[in-house]
């Protein structure tokens, strides 16, 4: 049986913890006269420096055990990653997979969201710079402390990259006033290399979800995509009711004014009534309900406001477009990252960029090769899956907000509600189970400029890669050169 030994620290009437360094002090498992909240504050925040300053060191003895191990292995010592301890950088396999470097200066940065060339550093960037410039001098006064002492003065240059097995990686070039013991001070420029490493993965816990969920499935269309409904419906035949997913479907026709004072003589959804009914007849427990809207505005949000009322609060929907592939795959997708309360769950698609000028001369590849010449598109929030319950919630306090406020509500999307509104967690994830071939969709200029500016956006970048499109205008510029 072993004798355990517990230390306490008596602090005198004027300790000052943050001061306190004696061994007694550190081994104690208790410190008493303990007069005011404030005080236990203090000495909560010393012993955790305490602790940091221990694991700080049993990592310097780590790092030293692997340099010194690495000497016996067959690269040597250079064989060690930098930093030690830390995962060794990716390596591509192909010139697809190499990672590029973002510049930067103090003021501006060089890749830009929206594809400028440059823009302004701001935010958790400019934060982000900041932070490193100023770890880089701290870093470089320790080691060269007390012969020469920094100070920074410019930025010269600055690159960046995530590196996913590693973290963000970092290269300055810094002008420095260095001054030496003597009082003698001159400029020198020195690169530095820095790593903000990956912490440790943490499980969250997260509500119990299961894959037997009924999803409803939402459509709209309008008159301009009635073409697509084929594809469409032959998709939702063969991976939804042939396997019997369960799952339901719901037309929602976008008539404008004008067509919808004609559907009597002249319905423009006549023959996608006529292929829901052979669906009909073919499954004969199947039932595609539709829902007919007259607006000259199909703001998504409005459209959403109706679809809401007409189910239960605990529908699960899934919001698609026409050009959607529905797939058994990407639906248990919807089922496992939907958590009603929690999460919704906005998915980019992968679009297939067009055919006619990635391929040209040679021959289309066949459908299931394509997904190798596209992009997800960012640009597009028509895809969506989440509750009815977290809708109406988020719905509700956007109402006492704006009012309903007609101009307002053309002018967001249910994206934009759940952001501003929910208070959950939007998960907004690049979804492969989830393509589209290309199509050349039709903006509707009366909606918001933004939501008209997107389309076009998804349209543009749609195309093809730059190299893609480089290439293609190399080869007409010779065609028509000679």
């Amino acid at each position: 049986m072993w004798d355990v030994h517990y230390h306490s620290f008596q602090l005198g009437k004027n300790t000052d913890p943050d001061k306190e360094d004696s061994g007694e002090f550190k081994r104690a498992a208790a410190v008493h006269l303990v007069s005011d909240p404030m005080l236990m504050y203090r000495l909560h925040r010393r012993f955790s420096e305490i602790e940091l300053e221990r694991t700080y060191r049993e990592i310097r003895k780590l790092q030293v055990e692997i340099k010194n191990l690495s000497k016996l292995t067959p690269e040597g010592e250079a064989g060690a990653s930098w930093p030690i301890g830390i995962n060794p950088p990716f390596k591509p396999k192909t010139r697809f997979e190499v990672i590029n470097w973002d510049y930067f200066t103090e003021g501006q940065i060089y890749s830009c969201v929206e594809g400028a060339p440059k823009c302004e550093l701001r935010g958790i960037n400019k934060a982000d710079i900041s932070d490193i410039i100023e770890t880089a001098v701290q870093q470089l006064n320790e080691k060269y402390q007390p012969a020469l002492r920094f100070r920074k003065r410019q930025l010269l240059n600055g690159y960046r990259r995530f590196d996913p097995t590693r973290g963000m990686e970092y290269t300055l070039d810094l002008m420095l006033e260095a001054h030496t013991q003597k009082g003698y001070s001159r400029a020198i420029v020195k690169r530095v290399s820095l790593l903000r490493p990956l912490s440790t993965v943490e499980i969250i816990p997260m509500p119990y979800v299961t894959e037997a969920t009924r999803v409803q499935v939402i459509l709209p269309l309008t008159v301009h995509e009635e073409a697509y409904v084929a594809n469409f419906l032959e998709a939702y035949s063969m991976n939804a009711l042939d396997v019997h997913d369960n799952m339901l479907l719901t037309f929602l026709f976008i008539y404008d004014p004008f067509d919808a004072q004609r559907v009597s003589q002249n319905d423009i959804f006549a023959g996608v009534k006529s292929a829901i009914t052979e669906i009909e007849k073919r499954y004969s427990d199947v039932k595609i309900p539709w829902i007919s809207v007259k607006t000259d505005v199909p703001s998504q949000i409005k459209i959403m406001d109706i679809i809401s009322k007409k189910h239960p609060v605990d529908t699960l929907f899934f919001i698609a477009s026409v050009w959607t592939e529905i797939n058994g795959e990407f639906l248990n997708r919807c089922r496992m990252n939907t958590i009603n309360n929690w999460q919704v769950f906005f998915p980019m698609h992968f679009q297939e960029y067009n055919p006619a000028i990635i391929y040209r001369e040679q021959q289309t590849p066949s459908s299931a090769d394509f997904l190798k010449d596209g992009h997800f598109d960012r640009r597009v929030f028509s895809e969506a899956c989440f509750f009815n319950s977290d809708y109406m919630a988020a719905r509700t306090k956007m109402a006492t907000d704006i009012l309903d406020n007609d101009e307002m509500l053309e002018s967001m999307e249910v994206y934009d509600v759940f952001i501003k509104y929910s208070g959950l967690h939007v998960f907004r994830p690049v979804e492969p189970a989830l393509v589209q071939k290309y199509t050349h969709r039709t903006c509707n200029p009366r909606l918001s400029e933004e939501v008209y500016h997107h389309c076009v956006l998804s349209n543009l970048e749609g195309l093809a890669s730059r190299s893609q499109l480089a290439l293609a205008m190399f080869e007409q510029e010779q065609a028509n050169s000679t």
